[in-house]
């Protein structure tokens, strides 16, 4: 376990050296303005053409270049940024880029803003906003509705940083990572009113070197979400809430499946949300498995499930009825987690009789029921205490 902090500090810190030297590195890079293309600020004129003739002017360019965003308010409909590029690109936006209000134009596309193969990428400020309201109204009435989009996705892209921008309202995941390696992604602030659904702030699945810190979280569905192929992630100092916690999951939705491993998050708060900090798995068959994570120094402010891990995670009871989650979780630590619950128990490690959880370790946390003394409740859990742990565990050694 000290193998893996230490291996994800070393990212962490690789991060911030990087997104530095980009930072400096960019007074030398050219700069091209949308406003050059004929993109116009007034949040209703079609600006996805002057943004990709913008682009393919940077990423063609022989040296550095810098995309600027002027102030304003900048209509894109669904846009894919293609790489790769000859050499590093900026986004500096001062700007804010909106979808249309129709969801319908963007719903169906899967992906609002899409960076793909795009290698040594920074973007610096602005804002995004999907206005996602009908949308999530559409959702909420039961009516037929597009499958919605992610509002930002970096796909099969490396060396990327993100600093400094807001994402508002997106119809689902707000950020997504996905076969990704060395990932920053700083001082966002990502914004969805608590009854939007599925609206994960962060998500990232099959990356390695993903790094989460000083962002501020607020969702309707989970703050960040930590799906299958995950190694080597790093969160610190994330506020959280309101929202669904940070969640290491769905695991186990398929049969074959590639696994997480090496996780810490540490020095974060999580306030009325409904997690917080959660593994969770389909009952249902498969090889993946979660293992060597590293839950740190948190504060729950009024959180229904401080420490969860439920294993037989099936919505709607439909598909997974008495099966037994395959997903294999083992050496999870949670260290100085403190802070109120609003359910009695405060602590849940509710896992698979046919891969029972193992070597969980529960140290100095403390943990009180807003009404009365809290519990813990342990089902097919194996571990050790260490220091004081309230309320009192029921993991069997």
């Amino acid at each position: 376990m000290a193998s893996a902090n230490y291996t994800n500090h070393f990212v962490f810190l690789f991060q911030a050296i990087f997104s530095i030297f980009l930072f400096f590195q960019s007074s030398n890079a050219a700069t091209v303005d949308v406003l050059s293309f004929g993109a116009k600020p007034d949040g209703r004129s079609d600006s996805t053409v002057p943004f990709l003739r913008a682009w393919s002017t940077a990423c063609n360019s022989i040296q550095p270049a810098t995309i600027y965003i002027p102030r304003g308010s900048f209509l894109l409909k669904q846009v894919t940024f293609n790489g790769p590029c000859k050499k590093r690109i900026n986004f500096q936006m001062d700007g804010t880029l909106v979808a249309s209000s129709n969801y319908w134009s963007l719903g169906n596309s899967g992906h609002w803003i899409l960076f793909r193969k795009v290698d040594r990428l920074t973007i610096y400020g602005g804002t995004i906003n999907a206005q996602a309201k009908g949308y999530w109204g559409c959702r909420r009435a039961g009516r037929s509705c597009p499958a919605g989009a992610r509002s930002i996705t970096f796909s099969w892209s490396n060396n990327v940083v993100v600093r400094g921008l807001t994402s508002l309202n997106s119809q689902k995941i707000h950020i997504a990572v996905d076969h990704c390696n060395n990932v920053l992604i700083q001082d966002v602030h990502i914004r969805a009113p608590s009854g939007s659904p599925n609206t994960d702030g962060i998500n990232v699945q099959f990356s390695k070197g993903v790094t989460v810190s000083h962002c501020t979280i607020m969702t309707g569905d989970d703050c960040i979400s930590i799906s299958q192929g995950s190694t080597n992630m790093w969160i610190e100092r994330v506020a959280c809430g309101p929202g669904h916690g940070i969640s290491i999951g769905s695991l186990g939705t398929y049969v074959n499946e590639a696994g997480v491993q090496n996780v810490t998050v540490t020095n974060s708060v999580f306030t009325k949300t409904l997690n917080g900090v959660r593994i969770k798995s389909w009952a249902q068959p498969s090889n993946g498995f979660a293992r060597d994570i590293v839950f740190r120094n948190l504060i729950m402010n009024n959180v229904y499930n401080p420490i969860i891990i439920d294993q037989r995670y099936c919505p709607g009871d439909r598909g997974c009825p008495r099966r037994s989650s395959g997903v294999k979780i083992s050496g999870v630590t949670y260290d100085q987690i403190r802070g109120t619950s609003l359910s009695p128990v405060a602590i849940n490690f509710d896992c698979s009789p046919s891969n029972p959880c193992r070597t969980i370790k529960l140290k100095d946390t403390k943990l009180t029921y807003v009404k009365g003394a809290a519990t813990s409740s342990c089902r097919y859990a194996t571990g050790s205490n260490n220091g004081a742990v309230v309320p009192r565990s029921c993991l069997s050694e």
